[in-house]
């Protein structure tokens, strides 16, 4: 008999949606085609899409894209498709993507100190 903890944490909306996207891979037998190789291939199309969003356009055509209902539903989209991939990549892989990132952001801060990087885009090995 498995013991449960008296207050088990409720899920996520983030775990809500792991369980979506698994449900929706599952009901269609994709899990056959989403080897890691694979799911990393998709992220980067899926990437590509959304530069395509934005490809010759400057920051004000950029602007009212996502000004208009319709531009900024076509972003959200490609949005979605490349975070998607990015959580079935981070479930194929075994290890917790907001984690990750989360240690991603304080290993930024140690190689982008606020005091030398503030106000320039340059690398950290620049700084």
């Amino acid at each position: 008999m498995t013991e449960s903890s008296p207050n088990p944490t409720p899920p996520t909306p983030l775990d809500r949606l792991m369980e979506q996207v698994l449900a929706f891979r599952d009901a269609r037998d994709w899990q056959q085609f989403h080897t890691l190789r694979n799911l990393i291939v998709s992220t980067s199309i899926e990437a590509g899409e959304l530069l395509e969003t934005i490809q010759w356009k400057d920051d004000a055509q950029i602007a009212a894209l996502v000004a208009d209902p319709q531009g900024r539903a076509h972003l959200e989209q490609e949005c979605a498709d490349v975070f998607i991939y990015l959580l079935l990549v981070a479930h194929t892989a075994g290890f917790d993507l907001v984690k990750a990132a989360a240690d991603k952001v304080r290993l930024n801060e140690t190689r982008y100190p606020a005091n030398k990087a503030r106000g320039n885009a340059r690398k950290h090995s620049e700084l």
